[in-house]
């Protein structure tokens, strides 16, 4: 952990904003007494997509504006939906995992209790018969989350493109090595 800024929340917030108003991370940094690095460091992602989505809304309104009013409602409400569908899913993928996880477990600790030594007694193979339903259940749950996984796949691997991408070569060096050492 560093140790703490100089700056308060609020001086930090008040250099975003006059960033993104067009002023110069050097000449904040000299106001503030703090090197130029630490704002750029603090900000420069943030407000590179803090100026990506404003363009977008920009680019959905002029598009927006092309439409007459009744098509712009129900874009609008299309929309609208969209996004409550997207919401509901991803709660959906929530709570699947949630219980595909849990009823891993169930079937995990049930089968730490057949004993290995006569795994095929009766009681063994009705327990056996109970963890594969488990099992079944839990993987049934988890459809959800993994489809909307496959179907993010692309956007997934853009945010983890090691050049490209939001997570940078750095943590996609220590991800690789750390995936190596465990192999």
């Amino acid at each position: 952990m560093g140790r703490p800024s100089k700056l308060t929340d609020a001086q930090w917030e008040a250099i975003g904003k006059r960033l993104l108003a067009g002023e110069s991370a050097a000449a904040l940094a000299k106001e503030f007494g703090v090197d130029r690095a630490a704002v750029t460091r603090r900000f420069s992602q943030r407000n590179a997509t803090i100026k990506n989505v404003a363009n977008q809304i920009v680019e959905t309104e002029r598009a927006l504006s092309f439409l007459n009013a009744s098509e712009q409602i129900a874009a609008r409400s299309l929309a609208d939906d969209l996004k409550a569908i997207s919401e509901h899913l991803a709660g959906a993928a929530r709570f699947g995992a949630a219980t595909a996880h849990r009823l891993s477990g169930i079937a995990h600790s049930k089968a730490a209790e057949i004993d290995d030594a006569q795994p095929l007694n009766e009681e063994s193979i009705g327990a056996l018969k109970g963890i594969a339903a488990l099992t079944k259940l839990a993987n049934e749950s988890s459809e959800i989350g993994v489809n909307l996984l496959r179907a993010n796949k692309e956007e997934i691997e853009r945010i983890n493109n090691p050049v490209t991408g939001r997570i940078g070569t750095i943590t996609r060096r220590i991800i690789d090595s750390k995936t190596v050492e465990s192999k």
